[in-house]
């Protein structure tokens, strides 16, 4: 039996019977971080208009629609935090289906243009104790984009800046990288794009085009591969994934230039080819990838490990895949949402989330949506 739990800006309800409904009014809006406005955040405004409806199932599925423009999914016991391009964070209790929407105040402007705006998001190791997280977002200073990595604290239902940990990270409105993901050397890893702009990715003075990693507090690790560098693989164009395996080995996604995109496994103070080389192309002193598209296009995003297995959302090729590390097998696991962004393993269950609002899908009525899938049998491709 499903339970439906509505939410929308207007006020706060409950209701007995099948379900509960959960009634949001917006305060304080003279103190938000001041987002600037553009195509994205005013269909994002008018998409927040709409009740987001979580459905509860006996089997303990959780399901969300009406989502803006989502970028990661994180968990923390039952609950669901899942940020939002224009700079927000989406609250899911997945016990009772209540749902709170999370402010993020920052001390420079999250700029929702294109491809840039508040991308990144993961939870510290710690949440439960501190209601901490780490978050990448673009802004502008002096005329530039910019990418700037930075800690967060919630605080009375706003994610609150707490720190600074690295600015200046080139940006613009495509290529920008930005997912976070904290790896089991309890190191922050990033990753960064070369913001159109090629020869960023070989150049090891410029943190674009890279996969950066960091201590929590935004020291340099002192093992880094390049001395007083926060660069830990260089050669790449538009990372969009992070992966640890059983063995604590590091993979990432990677948007080619048209096709030839990539899972790559990273080393440390590798170079991974772009602009030089892509796809199956190699050259001396470059690593070629584990597992590349050819001429077709996945644009794929977040990824996870479970049981020898990666498991890839893909916007463009609008799928979740997964490829066995051992037998080398590949095959499409989930595909009937279209775009999807991100993907979280919880023991057997997989959260996927869709990115139909972003200028580049179809959306259905229920989009953007949080999809809850079981591992124990494979999902329906129909």
């Amino acid at each position: 039996m499903k339970r439906i739990i509505g939410f929308s800006v207007l006020g706060v309800v409950l209701v007995a019977g099948l379900g509960l409904a959960v009634f949001w009014e917006k305060q304080d809006k003279g103190n938000d971080g001041g987002n600037k406005q553009g195509s994205f955040q005013q269909d994002a405004n008018e998409v927040m208009k709409k009740a987001v409806e979580v459905t509860l199932s006996d089997d303990g599925s959780v399901n969300a629609s009406h989502l803006s423009i989502p970028w990661t999914i994180n968990k923390s016991n039952s609950l669901f935090f899942l940020s939002q391009r224009e700079g927000s964070v989406i609250q899911i209790d997945g016990n009772l289906g209540m749902v709170e929407v999370q402010k993020v105040k920052v001390s420079e402007d999250i700029v929702n243009e294109g491809e840039g705006g508040f991308l990144g998001f993961t939870l510290a190791p710690d949440f439960a104790k501190t209601k901490k997280a780490f978050a990448y977002h673009t802004y502008q200073k002096d005329g530039k984009t910019l990418n700037r990595i930075i800690s967060l604290k919630l605080e009375d239902n706003t994610w609150k800046e707490d720190k600074v940990l690295l600015d200046e990270i080139p940006g613009g409105t495509v290529s920008n990288g930005g997912r976070l993901k904290i790896g089991p050397d309890g190191m922050l890893y990033a990753t960064t794009g070369d913001v159109g702009v090629k020869e960023n990715a070989q150049n090891l003075d410029s943190l674009a085009g890279k996969i950066l990693r960091m201590k929590l507090n935004g020291d340099i690790p002192t093992d880094n591969p390049f001395e007083n560098s926060y660069i830990y693989s260089y050669g790449h164009r538009n990372p969009q994934g992070l992966a640890w395996d059983g063995d604590g080995n590091l993979y990432s996604s990677e948007h080619g230039e048209s096709g030839h995109d990539e899972i790559n496994l990273i080393q440390a103070g590798k170079n991974y080819g772009w602009p030089v080389v892509q796809g199956d192309e190699g050259a001396k002193g470059m690593m070629k990838p584990i597992l590349q598209s050819g001429d077709k296009t996945w644009a794929p995003s977040g990824m996870a490990f479970k049981d020898g297995k990666l498991f890839v959302a893909s916007l463009a090729g609008k799928q979740i895949f997964t490829y066995d590390l051992a037998s080398k097998n590949f095959q499409e696991f989930f595909g009937n949402a279209g775009r999807l962004r991100d993907v979280l393993v919880d023991n057997n269950e997989l959260y996927t989330i869709t990115s139909n609002r972003d200028n580049r899908g179809k959306p259905t009525d229920k989009d953007d949506q949080l999809i809850h899938l079981s591992l124990t049998e494979k999902a329906s491709t129909n």
